[in-house]
C-alpha cells in the first residue's frame, strides 16, 4: 500500500472520531459586537501636538466628536468608546472566550482609531484569554485604497468646531471664528492593506496556534494545512479579485478554527464599485462608490464568495466542525414584511431601503449550506426568517453598542442548537464624562443662534441606554422627520393626538374603546410625534423597546393602527399597516434556533 493511502485511511479515521466527537462537544460562547464605531477619543496623533479639547472637569484631553454632529448621525462618535470597554468588560466577567466584531469597528478607518482598537483589543486578549475575531465593514475601510481624509466636525476650543484633516488644502473653510485646521496623516482613511496589518492578529492572516485557516483563494487542503504556507498565501497580493476591467480590489474573507472543531467562517461582503466614469480605467486610492449596499452587489461582483462559502459548509458537515457564518451585512430584509408599504409610502430612496438584500440572496445563502447568518450594520436588534424551497436561512441582526438599544448578542452553541441572548448595556462608567465639554458647545450654538441646536436635556440622562434613547430621539427630529417623510402626511400626521387619528376612519366608537378597557380621553394624552418616536424605538429595538414604549401604550397604538388601516387616505393606511408589522416579528431578545428540526423557540421576551 502506498504511502497517499496510508494517509487517506489515517484521515478517514481521523474524519469519522470527529464525526463522532461533534455529539459530545461542550457548549460554546460567543460574543457578536457589531457596528462599534471605535472613535479612540484618549488617542495621540504621532505626527501632531495637538490633543484635543480640554475637559474643565477631569483635566483631561479629548479628541471628541461635537454633540450636534453625533446628534445627526445614526450612530455615536463619543460615549459609545466607554460602552465598547463596559461591554468587554461584561464578557471577561461572563468567561466568555470568544468575542466577534462583525464590520464597522472603527469610524471611517483611520489610523488613530484602528491603533486605538488594536491597544484594546490585544489588552483583552492578554488580560483576560479573549479571542477576537473580525471582519471588515463598509466604514473600515471606507473605500478599498487608503485616502487622504478628515472631518471637521470635531469638538474644539469654546466649543467651536475643529476641522482636522490628513493633508493641507484639502478642507477649507470661510466661516466667520473657524478654528486653524490641525493636520496630521492619522487622520486618514485607511486602505484594505493598512487595516490588514495592523490588526492581522485578530483573524485577517492565520496565526501560529490556529489549527487551520484558508481563504477563497488559497490552494491546499484542509488536511495538508501547515502555519508557513497559509501565512504566504495570506498576503493580500493572492486575495483579491476584479471589479471591472483593469481594477482588482482585496478579499479579507477568511475561514478559521482556532480550536479544535470550531470554525468562524468571516466574509468579507464589502464590494466597492468603479464610479461609472472610471470604470474601465486604473483607479489606485478613489474611484470607487461605497460598500454600504451590501449582499445585492456581492451577488453581481463578488460571486466566487458563494461558491467558497459552499465549499466551507460541506466541508463544516464532513468533518463534524460547529459552523459560526458571519459578515457586516444583513442576508434577509429587515423590515417584518413592510418593505412595500414602506417603499410606496416613503419613496425607494428612504428608510435605508437600498440596504435591504433581495430575496435571491436569501436563496444564494441557503443553496450554499448556511442555515444561521449572523450580521449587523443597520444598527436594529432583529432575527429574520426565510423559507425557500431548498431550505430555511435564519439572520440574527447584532444591535450596535453606538445606537439604540446598546447591545451584544451571547450565542451559546451546542450541537444543532444555537441560544441567542440579548445583552443591553446600560449601565456604563464614565459615560457622561464628556458632558461638561457639551456644555461649551451648547453655549456656542446658543450665541450664534444656530438653527438646528440640540437638546440640552440629554446632558441629564442618567444612564447611557437613555441617552441613547435620546439620541434617537434628537436624530429623528434633526434628520429623519426632515429628510424622509413626506411632508403634508409628516405635518398632519405630528400634530394629531392619538384620538383624532383613532377617530379618522369613522369606524371607531367610544363602546369600541371602552372593549379594548381603555377611556377616549387617554387617546388624548400623546399624539402623532410621540407614536413616530416610538416606531423609531420599535425598529431599533424590536420587542426590546416595549418595556420602554409601555406596553398599554403599545396597545393603543395598535388600536389606532386598525382604525387607520380603514382610512380613505392612503397616507394612513400604509402608515398603519408599517407601524402594526413593525410590532411584529420573530423572536430577538432570548431565543432559542434548533437546527434539527428547523425550529425558533422564544425563551423570553
Amino acid at each position: 500500500m502506498s504511502r497517499h493511502h496510508i494517509l487517506f485511511l489515517v484521515f478517514f479515521v481521523l474524519i469519522s472520531c470527529k464525526k463522532v466527537e461533534k455529539s459530545q462537544q461542550p457548549k460554546i460562547q460567543i460574543a457578536f459586537m457589531a457596528d462599534v464605531h471605535l472613535q479612540d477619543i484618549h488617542g495621540e496623533f504621532s505626527d501632531s501636538d495637538y490633543r484635543g479639547v480640554l475637559n474643565p472637569e477631569t483635566g483631561k484631553y479629548a479628541l471628541i466628536r461635537t454633540m450636534k454632529s453625533q446628534l445627526q448621525s445614526t450612530r455615536l462618535f463619543n460615549e459609545n468608546y466607554f460602552a465598547f470597554l463596559a461591554a468587554l468588560d461584561d464578557v471577561a466577567k461572563k468567561g466568555i472566550k470568544y468575542v466577534v466584531l462583525p464590520g464597522d469597528f472603527s469610524d471611517d478607518g483611520q489610523l488613530l482609531n484602528v491603533r486605538g482598537l488594536k491597544r484594546i483589543l490585544t489588552n483583552y486578549a492578554k488580560n483576560h484569554g479573549i479571542q477576537f475575531i473580525i471582519t471588515t465593514g463598509n466604514h473600515d475601510p471606507v473605500r478599498p485604497f487608503f485616502q487622504e481624509a478628515g472631518k471637521k466636525d470635531f469638538l474644539g476650543e469654546g466649543g467651536k468646531p475643529q476641522a482636522i484633516f490628513s493633508k493641507e488644502g484639502v478642507f477649507t473653510s470661510k466661516e466667520a471664528n473657524t478654528l486653524p485646521v490641525v493636520i496630521t496623516k492619522d487622520i486618514a482613511k485607511l486602505g484594505y492593506k493598512q487595516i490588514a496589518n495592523e490588526l492581522k492578529d485578530f483573524g485577517f492572516f492565520p496565526k501560529k496556534t490556529d489549527v487551520y485557516w484558508e481563504t477563497p483563494f488559497t490552494n491546499y487542503s484542509y488536511f495538508d494545512y501547515n502555519f508557513e504556507d497559509g501565512l504566504k498565501q495570506a498576503n493580500l497580493t493572492n486575495r483579491n479579485y476584479k471589479i471591472s476591467y483593469n481594477n482588482r480590489v482585496p478579499d479579507l474573507s477568511y475561514l478559521v478554527e482556532p480550536a479544535d472543531n470550531l470554525w468562524f467562517l468571516a466574509i468579507d461582503a464589502n464590494v466597492y464599485i468603479p464610479k461609472e466614469k472610471a470604470k474601465d480605467t486604473p483607479l489606485g486610492t478613489s474611484g470607487y462608490n461605497s460598500a454600504s449596499v451590501g449582499y445585492n452587489n456581492v451577488l453581481t461582483h463578488k460571486k466566487h464568495l458563494f461558491h467558497w462559502i459552499k465549499s466551507v459548509t460541506e466541508r463544516a458537515d464532513k468533518f463534524g466542525k460547529t459552523l459560526i457564518v458571519f459578515s457586516h451585512y444583513p442576508a434577509i430584509d429587515f423590515n417584518d414584511g413592510a418593505f412595500e408599504n414602506i417603499r410606496k409610502l416613503f419613496g425607494d430612496k428612504k428608510m435605508q431601503l437600498h440596504r435591504v438584500p433581495q430575496d435571491i440572496v436569501t436563496k444564494m445563502f441557503v443553496d450554499a449550506g448556511v442555515k444561521v447568518h449572523f450580521g449587523g450594520h443597520m444598527h436594529i436588534n432583529d432575527t429574520g426568517i426565510r423559507n425557500v424551497t431548498s431550505g430555511r436561512l435564519v439572520n440574527v441582526q447584532i444591535p450596535s453598542l453606538a445606537a439604540y438599544i446598546p447591545s451584544y448578542k451571547l450565542v451559546t452553541a451546542t450541537n444543532d442548537i444555537y441560544e441567542i441572548e440579548t445583552i443591553v448595556i446600560d449601565s456604563v462608567p464614565k459615560f457622561n464624562t464628556l458632558f461638561p465639554i457639551y456644555k461649551q458647545e451648547y453655549s456656542y450654538l446658543n450665541k450664534i443662534k444656530d438653527n438646528t441646536i440640540w437638546n440640552k436635556d440629554i446632558l441629564n440622562t442618567k444612564t447611557y441606554k437613555d441617552f441613547t434613547q435620546f439620541h434617537l430621539k434628537e436624530l429623528v427630529r434633526l434628520r429623519f422627520l426632515k429628510n424622509d417623510w413626506p411632508v403634508e402626511f409628516r405635518d398632519l400626521l405630528l400634530q394629531s393626538t392619538g384620538k383624532d387619528l383613532l377617530l379618522l376612519s369613522g369606524n371607531i366608537t367610544n363602546k369600541d374603546v371602552l372593549n379594548e378597557n381603555f377611556q377616549i380621553e387617554e387617546f388624548e394624552q400623546w399624539t402623532g410625534y410621540d407614536m413616530v418616536n416610538d416606531f423609531y424605538r420599535l425598529r431599533s429595538a424590536d420587542e426590546l423597546a416595549i418595556a420602554d414604549i409601555g406596553v398599554n401604550k403599545l396597545k393603543q397604538y395598535k388600536m389606532v393602527c386598525s382604525a387607520l388601516e380603514k382610512s380613505d387616505n392612503q397616507n394612513f393606511r400604509l402608515w398603519g399597516q408599517i407601524f402594526q408589522k413593525t410590532c411584529t416579528g420573530e423572536p430577538s431578545n432570548h431565543f432559542k434556533i434548533d437546527l434539527s428540526s428547523n425550529t425558533i423557540h422564544r425563551i423570553s421576551p
